[in-house]
C-alpha cells in the first residue's frame, strides 16, 4: 500500500527557510516521479515543483529560484527546500506520486497518490 508522509512544515518569518520532507513507501520509489503542490485557504491546489525518476526538475514560476526539489532514492524521500519565503507562500504543502509513464506532470490529475500535507505559515 502506498504511503506518503510529509514533515518539516512550521511557522517562519518572511525571508526564512524550511526544508520539507516526504517519506514514501509501498512502491518502487526510484522508478517514480514525484511532485509538490500547495493549497492556501479558499484557493485551488497548485503545482509547486516536480522531479522525474531520472532527476529532471520543474518549478512553478512563483517559486523558481527560491525553492529546490530533490530526492534521495536510498531513503525513499523527496525534499523541498524553501528559501526566501514570502507570506504568499503560506499554504498546506502536499507531496504526490506521478502516475506511471507520464513524462511531465503539472496537474493534480497527473498524480495518483497524495500525502496528508504539512502546514507552512510565513509571517510578515
Amino acid at each position: 500500500q502506498v504511503h506518503l508522509v510529509e514533515s518539516g512544515g512550521g511557522l517562519v518569518q518572511a525571508g526564512g527557510s524550511l526544508r520539507l520532507s516526504c517519506a514514501a513507501s509501498g512502491f518502487t520509489f526510484s522508478s517514480a516521479s514525484m511532485g509538490w503542490f500547495r493549497q492556501a485557504p479558499g484557493k485551488e491546489r497548485e503545482f509547486v515543483a516536480s522531479i522525474s525518476w531520472s532527476g529532471s526538475t520543474y518549478y512553478a514560476d512563483s517559486v523558481k529560484g527560491r525553492f529546490t526539489i530533490s530526492r534521495d532514492n536510498a531513503k525513499n524521500t523527496v525534499y523541498l527546500q524553501t528559501n526566501s519565503l514570502k507570506p504568499e507562500d503560506t499554504a498546506v504543502y502536499y507531496c504526490a506520486k506521478v502516475r506511471p509513464r507520464l513524462q511531465v506532470a503539472f496537474s493534480t490529475h497527473d498524480y495518483d497518490y497524495w500525502g496528508q500535507g504539512t502546514q507552512v505559515t510565513v509571517s510578515s
